[in-house]
């Protein structure tokens, strides 16, 4: 009994167990940001490289 007493009282693990979790939740977030973000982000910096190309003549 003093073995399963131990095991359970031991929280060794604990920190690296809730580091991983919160890192992999602020990895989700990230990724849904640039996801969401990103079609955005293209679509100014083509308008961007259109309107510079067309003040230059085209060229």
């Amino acid at each position: 009994m003093s073995l399963w007493t131990r095991f359970w009282a031991d929280d060794s693990g604990q920190d690296l167990a809730e580091y991983a979790l919160l890192i992999s939740l602020i990895a989700l977030v990230v990724i849904g940001a640039v996801t969401l973000l990103g079609t955005q982000i293209n679509t100014v910096f083509t308008n961007i490289t259109n309107a510079l190309g067309a003040g230059s003549g085209g060229s």
